[in-house]
């Protein structure tokens, strides 16, 4: 009697490591632009911190191939969703290689600046649409000095970018919905904010949310102080009861 051989698992190849691109050169204006930068980027990098499969970068290189650096753009932020690689190894990477992730970003987003504000609403749009990125924002502090608007942003559709609708309301914010991120972006006092239309709140910022932190310390400090005051009181009680008792 002959076995039927039993299938032998193939041997699974260790993904390669990712290309570490080079040092981007610092901008020339980052002084007026990084504090936009970096507000945009740890509101959505603590936003998606739950969802080990999201990616949030800034300012490193973004190309569809290694040998593309330094001709590569390197936008302000960008989102990856449904991605394997692990953050740490992104992070080392210094940009994100789409041949060797497997995919092209979902978001970007460019901070207008003096010196690349014309060049983001002109000819990035076509790098990033042949790249991909299925929504490619752009937010101007100034209100429109630097970029055509204060907020914009397009939609890949059919490898072509159409233009996401934006509103500005009577209180003089402008609005567009993020179909990528299932958020609304805001131009607000000259502010970038996220508005999640689940919640009905906007992202916090670490300003904001640190004023939540302390407040929430804050209350839960006067609920303990409370109740030990309430247990003190209690003890005073019962020893008044106690020596009320002794003297009958």
């Amino acid at each position: 009697m002959t076995t039927k051989p039993t299938a032998q698992p193939l041997p699974i190849s260790p993904r390669p490591r990712l290309t570490r691109l080079p040092d981007p050169p610092q901008k020339p204006d980052m002084q007026e632009q990084s504090p936009y930068v970096s507000r945009a980027y740890l509101i959505l990098e603590d936003h998606f911190i739950p969802w080990p499969d999201v990616f949030v970068g800034t300012e490193g290189w973004l190309c569809y191939d290694a040998t593309e650096v330094p001709s590569a753009p390197r936008p302000d932020c960008l989102v990856a969703i449904g991605i394997d690689v692990p953050r740490a190894e992104l992070l080392a990477a210094n940009g994100y290689t789409i041949s060797e992730i497997g995919k092209p970003p979902d978001f970007v987003l460019e901070v207008a600046s003096r010196s690349t504000g014309r060049r983001d609403y002109t000819v990035k749009r076509g790098i990033y649409a042949g790249y991909g990125v299925r929504e490619y924002w752009r937010f101007d502090h100034t209100g429109g000095r630097y970029h055509d608007v204060g907020l914009a942003g397009d939609r890949l559709v059919n490898g072509e970018y159409e233009p996401i609708p934006v509103d500005t309301g009577a209180d003089g914010i402008m609005r567009g919905y993020s179909a990528a991120l299932d958020l609304e972006l805001h131009w607000y006092s000259s502010r970038l904010r996220f508005w999640d239309p689940k919640t009905r709140e906007y992202l916090p910022d670490l300003t904001e949310a640190k004023a939540q932190r302390d407040d929430a310390v804050a209350q839960r400090d006067a609920a303990i102080a409370q109740h030990n005051a309430a247990e003190e009181r209690i003890r005073q009680l019962e020893a008044e009861l106690r020596r009320r008792q002794g003297e009958s």
